[in-house]
């Protein structure tokens, strides 16, 4: 990959630098959670350039897009809500309180529901959870419990499943999108801390990063592991490349995105990034990375090639 621009974003006002992200394509606006300012920054990546912040989000740790309903969702640990919004109309945004500091984000689009997954209280008995969503009705409608931390978490629509990780014990848990009151499945992971975690759905696998250092491709239907590639550290945010069959894996210490070829399961190349760098976002239409430098202020956006 070649790094290509970097873009100014504004500077932190507190501590808590940025999380998750996401692109919608047809708008090409990026949004980031500056975790530290209490808002989405949005880029165009058209343009490659910071376009503005959208406040108000407490302690924002997920953003989520779907492309299919154009609505864009973050999670709100400082203030245990959701908000929606539809994409260039954050002014009409809504909130729905959830469990206890929401964090990774998955959206069914076919029945429009929001899961999201709740890191907790260790002090807290039960506040390891589930939140569901109806969001046509703007209501939480089941909250399920989950056996510990929880982490990302994404769905399959093949499975109509919701699948989430579980820092510990090392799992990844399963919610049916038909009947989402109770867990369906749970797989356990040979390695501690599975964390990032996104689906190859072309061959039906989970692909999930653990802080122990390693990448398993998971049969999505078994919970069989199918392979697994040493990381370069602990990481934090993936995403899959379906074009080039290629994983990018937000490793934060040392600050590097190491590039797995997910069909021999082998690691392609290391990309220096920043300390601290733990998370990033795929631009798949123009097949540009996007990571996100907490000591810099800014954006770092890569371009790969076939």
């Amino acid at each position: 990959m070649k790094h290509v621009a970097n873009i100014d974003l504004p500077e932190h006002r507190s501590t808590g630098g940025f999380d998750h992200a996401d692109i919608h394509a047809a708008s090409d606006r990026l949004y980031v959670a500056h975790t530290g300012n209490d808002a989405l920054d949005v880029i165009d990546v058209s343009q490659d350039r910071y376009v503005e912040s959208i406040g108000g989000l407490k302690a924002v740790a997920g953003a989520l897009v779907s492309q299919e309903r154009d609505l864009v969702f973050t999670s709100n640990r400082g203030e245990n809500s959701v908000s929606i919004f539809k994409v260039r109309a954050e002014t009409d945004m809504f909130k729905v309180t959830v469990g206890m500091k929401p964090n990774g984000l998955a959206f069914d689009p076919d029945r429009n529901i929001l899961l999201a997954a709740n890191v907790g209280d260790p002090g807290i008995a039960g506040s390891y959870t589930l939140s569901v969503v109806d969001v046509a009705c703007r209501v939480r409608i089941a909250e399920v419990a989950v056996p510990g931390r929880t982490r990302w978490a994404i769905y399959d629509a093949a499975r109509e499943t919701f699948f989430v990780n579980i820092l510990s014990p090392a799992r990844i848990v399963a919610l049916s999108s038909r009947n989402p009151v109770k867990l369906s499945k749970e797989f356990e992971i040979p390695a501690e801390g599975p964390h990032g975690l996104d689906l190859d759905a072309a061959t039906g696998r989970l692909l999930c990063a653990c802080d122990a250092g390693i990448l398993f491709a998971i049969d999505a239907a078994s919970g069989r592991v199918l392979g697994d590639v040493a990381l370069s550290g602990a990481p934090d945010v993936v995403f899959l490349n379906p074009r080039f069959g290629r994983l990018y894996v937000a490793v934060g210490d040392p600050g590097v995105i190491d590039v797995i070829n997910v069909v021999t399961m082998q690691r392609i190349t290391t990309v220096p990034t920043e300390a601290g760098a733990h998370t990033l976002a795929l631009d798949r239409r123009r097949n540009k990375v996007y990571a996100f430098l907490p000591r810099s202020h800014c954006a770092a956006v890569f371009q790969d090639t076939a």
